[in-house]
């Protein structure tokens, strides 16, 4: 299976004649990112994770795409039809061939003051790839692939490094990132390659389109 990073939290998966995208958000290379895909997960509402009308229009173009996104965000979709579906945590079913888990249910508390937490779904593709959205939520069993969100007004460097820690995945890649300025984003990464010496795993970064087989 390849995975290829988009700017933001945008990935896609390809594997074979799958594929599969999950958060082409308004910082992300959208198009790009679409671009043969039948199949979308979106993590939650907010921008930086669902271009609605980007994707609504690659929709329009594309008449076999279908979306899984939490409630609210599947309202923004809501002329898509039957080709959307509102997805909470708890849920298995199969997306573009790929075998789908959610996970989860809140987007992480930025703080109390400005908003409640949106709903947000995490998703396990193939057993193998974990894109929590923007949350911290552990799955209760093995990932091969964990998709950090690096950098977030929700969150902190040690809230990082203890979600890293706690899933213990063998491979981890950054997401969420599109805040970060290159120095902030060469520490970020130091701080969370230091854990691997003990707990076991790799995380490397990967720049906007690249890609990596898993």
């Amino acid at each position: 299976m390849r995975l290829t990073k988009y700017t933001h939290s945008c990935i896609r998966l390809d594997d074979g004649s799958r594929a599969l995208v999950i958060d082409p958000g308004t910082f992300s290379e959208t198009q790009l990112a679409l671009s043969g895909v039948h199949a979308v997960l979106v993590t939650h509402e907010h921008a930086d994770h669902l271009d609605a009308p980007a994707l609504l229009a690659a929709a329009q173009a594309d008449t076999s795409l279908q979306v899984w996104a939490p409630a609210p965000a599947a309202e923004l979709l809501a002329s898509l039809g039957d080709r959307v579906t509102a997805v909470g945590a708890g849920e298995s079913f199969s997306a573009g061939g790929f075998e789908v888990r959610t996970f989860g249910g809140l987007h992480a508390l930025i703080h109390p003051l400005i908003a409640p937490p949106v709903a947000n779904v995490g998703y396990l593709v193939e057993g193998s790839v974990y894109h929590p959205g923007d949350s911290f939520m552990v799955p209760p069993m093995p990932v091969e692939t964990l998709l950090i969100p690096i950098h977030a007004p929700w969150s902190k460097i040690s809230e990082v490094i203890d979600f890293t820690v706690a899933v213990r995945a063998p491979r981890a890649f950054q997401i969420h990132d599109a805040y970060l300025s290159d120095v902030g984003g060469a520490l970020v990464d130091r701080l969370v390659e230091s854990v691997r010496a003990t707990y076991g795993t790799t995380y490397s970064r990967l720049a906007a389109t690249e890609s990596v087989d898993l």
